[in-house]
């Protein structure tokens, strides 16, 4: 992990290869490298170095003085940025990896689950190894079978190899040839006019060509610059739909906005308009989503949803458990996909997956959806990104078109994954339970969001003089219940992942089992509280913490007065369905957890330890 670049043709293939991380920095990563086959020296010149890419361009600029230059100039090589997995953040540790003559080069993300076994085959062959890496293991292992023919050796290499890798490699001998290899962790081919691509992501190679190949777990490619063939580990020929995709480099800018993450909560309003557009069948208080056409017959007879998914789309999934049990009256499970296939879950007949994911890659969830899959059940996906490999392997699906998303903490693609299935809930609830008068009271609240979201960001200058008081707590406690319950923990996460603050989330009414021995000024509580069914309990809440010192942060409703004599702070959203809440609610932690992050000094965009799409377990 985590972001691979590779280029052959016939342009300098350094300036692609860096511009090509450029684009995949929001994936997060603490070391970066080059390899490219020199075009004077015939040799694989490799740089290295911890930390950003800048610092790669500087140190490839500053080669030379004093020493000799490496010859960085030819027309093929790959590239990589490293998000530690075996081994700490080195130039050691960084990728590529050569073989122990330096003849082949290799970057991969994944894990090698059996590296151990095969390190010592090849210590016990003499090999001396350089890094802590399951990768360099790959790289000493392909050159045990290499033969003249890279691909052949690849092929054979990864017949004993067990994990999970997305490869590119090159060697000396073959300077016309790029390998790519897949199995868990993604990676596309992109085919230009004289040249070709390999990537983990779409948006490196966007602005060089349109055309992608997604390939699939054990395809091996071999690439000349003439065009590229497919095989499978056992060298049978497979052939794979090159697809046009749409472009658009406008994306991976900020515009005006100090950061990705700000830009993208503030995007949110368009987001849920472009994920509404056209599913909303206001006439008939119902929605219509394509991408369960062909599953409505399943849709119509499930007696029981299960929802895997990971980090920020797991609260999503819990939001949409209470949605679907509430609106369509069907037992609903969430669970978190690492988890999922360990379990050996219990998969009827009539039972109905839906796994959740942003990237549509990560792994866990992945793993999760495979293993329904081999049970025999109806999978379908959410996710954000067209062509990902969720997307693909699962039987039907629906996209959040949300927009890419590049802030590594998730923010617009979490409430579009709450509105997604809030129509899928409205559509099983239409089969099932809802009237056609409470079918249009959702299908307008669903319309009338964007606005109140765009009301609701107007509340972000108050929400940074709120993290003044804040930004330097060790500690803080989110409360909430019912549907509120997942948004609390979605706010703690948030800032833990860009804030590093000690964050628990919990239902409101379990905090006098245990959390509240933890109240005292130190420890300030956000508690979300709109006017609904539960906000005399959650008052109640309030009186129990103010009466030990606690200070309180309220998100709540304009008709909260109660809530006056116990809060510090109260910030006042737009009221809609106590159902669809959870998007209103969730955007003021958003900024909070923002705004906290920032005047820490925090890279809110890349926040440390964490990437973006993780593809390994």
């Amino acid at each position: 992990m985590c972001g691979i670049v590779a280029y052959i043709g016939d342009k300098p293939a350094l300036p692609i290869l860096l511009n090509g991380l450029k684009r995949l920095e929001y994936r997060g990563y603490d070391s970066a490298g080059v390899s490219v086959l020199g075009a004077a020296s015939g040799r694989i010149e490799t740089v290295k170095s911890v930390g950003k890419i800048r610092a790669l361009e500087s140190k490839i600029s500053g080669m030379g003085d004093g020493g000799a230059k490496p010859d960085l100039d030819g027309v093929i090589g790959i590239s990589h940025t490293r998000w530690a997995t075996h081994g700490e953040p080195t130039v050691a540790n960084a990728h590529p990896h050569l073989s122990a003559d330096g003849r082949i080069a290799v970057v991969h993300n994944g894990i090698i689950e059996n590296y151990a076994t095969v390190k010592k085959i090849l210590e016990s062959e003499g090999v001396k190894f350089v890094s802590d890496t399951d990768t360099e293991v790959i790289a000493h292992w392909i050159s045990r079978f290499y033969e003249g023919n890279l691909g052949e050796a690849v092929q054979e290499a990864l017949k004993s190899l067990e994990g999970a890798f997305g490869l590119a490699v090159v060697c000396e001998a073959e300077p016309d040839v790029l390998i790519g290899a897949r199995r868990g962790s993604p990676l596309i081919l992109g085919v230009g006019e004289g040249e070709s691509f390999l990537a983990s992501d779409v948006s490196a190679v966007v602005e060089h060509t349109q055309k992608i190949v997604y390939l699939e777990d054990d395809d091996v490619v071999e690439i000349t610059r003439g065009g590229f063939s497919i095989r499978n580990v056992l060298r049978q020929p497979v052939r794979r739909e090159t697809l046009e995709i749409e472009a658009d480099l406008e994306i991976a800018k900020k515009g005006n906005f100090p950061h990705f993450m700000l830009k993208e909560i503030f995007e949110q309003p368009e987001a849920l308009r472009n994920c509404t557009r056209g599913r909303l069948l206001l006439d008939e208080g119902n929605a219509k989503l394509a991408g369960l056409d062909n599953s409505m017959r399943e849709l119509r007879s499930i007696d029981r949803v299960i929802i895997t998914a990971c980090g920020t789309s797991y609260y999503a999934a819990m939001v949409g458990e209470y949605l679907i049990e509430e609106w369509a009256g069907i037992p609903v499970e969430v669970e978190y996909a690492s988890e999922f296939r360990y379990r050996n879950p219990i998969i009827g007949a009539n039972t109905l997956i839906f796994t959740v994911s942003q990237s549509g890659e990560t792994a866990d969830t992945l793993a999760a959806l495979k293993e329904a899959k081999r049970k025999g059940a109806t999978v379908l996906s959410i996710c954000n990104v067209v062509g990902s490999t969720i997307a693909r392997a699962a039987d039907g699906g629906v996209y959040l078109h949300a927009g890419a998303e590049i802030g590594v903490a998730s923010t617009k693609a979490f409430n579009a994954q709450v509105v997604v299935l809030a129509l899928v809930a409205l559509l099983l609830g239409r089969q099932r339970r809802l009237s056609f008068e409470q079918g249009i009271e959702i299908t307008r609240a669903l319309g009338a969001l964007p606005g109140l979201v765009e009301e609701t960001l107007k509340l972000s200058d108050e929400i940074l003089s709120i993290a003044g008081d804040y930004y330097t707590c060790a500690n803080f406690l989110y409360l909430g219940r019912h549907y509120h319950y997942p948004v609390a923990m979605e706010g703690a996460l948030k800032l833990k992942e860009i804030s590093y603050i000690h964050a628990e989330g919990y239902p409101a009414a379990e905090m006098k089992h245990g959390p509240i021995a933890l109240i005292d000024a130190n420890m300030p509580v956000v508690i979300v509280a709109p006017k609904d069914a539960l906000f005399d309990k959650v008052v109640s809440n309030a009186m129990e913490i103010k009466a030990r010192g606690g200070r309180l942060i309220m998100v709540a409703t304009g008709d909260s007065a109660p809530l006056d004599k116990f809060a510090s702070h109260i910030i006042r959203i737009p009221a809609t369905l106590p159902a669809l809440m959870p998007v209103l609610a969730s955007v003021p932690l958003q900024l909070l957890a923002y705004h906290i992050a920032v005047l820490r000094g925090n890279d809110v965009d890349m926040p440390r330890n964490l990437a973006k799409s993780v593809t390994v377990e």
